[in-house]
């Protein structure tokens, strides 16, 4: 019986290291801004460290084999200064099936809470490619933005005004509206949803799984 080579044996061992190394960071895929969802009435200060344009939360595997420009990603309000000021599927986001979404606002003055004067009419940007669907004076959402694709559609309601025509195809970045109060609000913010076509239908995604870097 011939004995294993040297060669082999060290192969072998440095394999081994490898595949338990590369289990012990599988869930380490930390990309962003936001660090989870949060409770009702909490809010979050956007990680003062990261990009302007970045949210901290761990990325879940989303949309593989579609061109990335069509699955959503990112901060809507693309500003380091966004806060949370209602989580997914709690408040007004109950059920989550059906209303789930998370409501961002801005820090204007610095003391890690959302201030209507920080918020009003800041712009607001598509997070993937699609199609645009308008919708006026709507309720509960107000001014109220679709941007659909074959497998993703976001929603941006409360909107004070648009900056885009119905039927309109945007790509991610690309401006869409502003901040507002319309509809069933307390005071300005964006209600941001992420769906998605699964089994012939459209199925509500907790918006914090789509966290990734914008303009990578």
């Amino acid at each position: 019986m011939r004995r294993p080579s040297t060669i082999a044996i060290i192969s072998i061992i440095a394999l081994a290291a490898f595949v338990l190394l590369g289990m012990a960071n599988s869930d380490r895929r930390v990309l962003s801004g936001w660090r989870g969802p949060l409770g009702a009435g909490e809010a979050l200060v956007a990680n003062a460290a990261a990009p302007a344009n970045a949210l901290v939360g761990v990325a879940q595997p989303q949309g593989r084999g579609l061109d990335a420009a069509l699955v959503p990603s990112g901060n809507p309000l693309r500003a380091a200064n966004t806060v949370i000021t209602q989580g997914y599927g709690v408040g007004t986001h109950a059920p989550a099936s059906v209303w789930g979404a998370i409501d961002l606002a801005l820090d204007g003055d610095g003391d890690g809470k959302a201030d209507p004067a920080g918020t009003w009419n800041q712009p607001v940007y598509a997070t993937h490619a699609g199609r645009v669907t308008l919708t006026r004076d709507s309720w509960p959402g107000g001014n109220h933005i679709w941007v659909t694709n074959d497998q993703y559609r976001t929603g941006y309601a409360h909107l004070a005004g648009f900056a885009v025509s119905d039927g309109q195809w945007v790509n991610p970045g690309d401006l869409i509206g502003y901040i507002g109060s319309t509809g069933m609000s307390s005071g300005p913010h964006l209600d941001y949803q992420v769906w998605v076509w699964r089994d012939g239908q459209w199925v509500n995604q907790n918006p914090l799984d789509y966290v990734q870097r914008m303009n990578e």
